[in-house]
């Protein structure tokens, strides 16, 4: 079959690959069998259309079958959420469940670092130590720690400055008992606001910490 004949018969795949994954993660029932059963069905249908094709779609459709099925939102999962959620009740952070199964939270800057600072402020150290005890109850979920700045000053300070956060957070979890090979991290400075940084508020909300964790299918 030609290049341009398998084209349009991998894009609806793909689509509806992808349309399986967010019904997914869409919302949480506690099924985790079926969760992953959607992924590798959706990564099935994608591998059996590119099955000899070129290596540039063959790539792209790795890319969406990688994009799937890699988090499952366990019955484990959901009570992390839970109690993170209970935890960090009037405090700013925001707990979330993300579109491809992970758990996230968001440190807003007012409980987690003074400005210019990657030191632990002391209402965030409560929050830590309650979020290692979940972590500690489910040692199949993988962390990922993301550190965030506003636009004030130059990438050369505000990059070190947020994968410095990052790795406050870190150390922190890992005094508390989570094993460090779990945990990763990275700074992304500012470039990813999301708030305006032209106000003080928005400067606000984009320093933050921004803290992922998954459970991989199929651990």
């Amino acid at each position: 079959m030609s290049h341009s004949k398998r084209t349009p018969t991998l894009l609806p795949l793909i689509a509806t690959a992808l349309a399986l994954g967010g019904c997914a993660s869409s919302s949480y029932n506690a099924n985790p069998a079926r969760d992953t059963a959607i992924g590798a069905a959706a990564g099935a249908a994608i591998g059996a259309a590119v099955h000899g094709s070129n290596r540039t779609h063959g790539a792209l459709a790795g890319a969406a079958v990688g994009a799937l099925g890699t988090y499952v939102w366990s019955s484990q999962m959901a009570k992390q959420k839970q109690q993170m959620e209970a935890a960090t009740k009037g405090t700013g952070v925001q707990v979330t469940q993300t579109a491809d199964n992970q758990l996230k939270l968001e440190v807003p800057s007012d409980i987690s670092f003074a400005t210019g600072s990657s030191q632990l402020a002391p209402g965030l150290q409560p929050i830590l130590s309650r979020f290692a005890v979940t972590l500690n109850e489910n040692p199949k979920t993988a962390v990922r720690i993301v550190g965030h700045t506003d636009s004030t000053g130059s990438d050369a300070i505000n990059d070190p400055l947020s994968v410095n956060r990052a790795a406050s957070v870190r150390n922190y979890l890992v005094s508390q008992g989570v094993a460090g090979d779990r945990v990763s991290i990275d700074g992304r400075g500012s470039r990813e606001p999301i708030a305006d940084n032209a106000t003080a508020e928005g400067r606000a909300r984009n320093r933050r910490v921004d803290i992922f964790v998954g459970e991989r299918a199929g651990y």
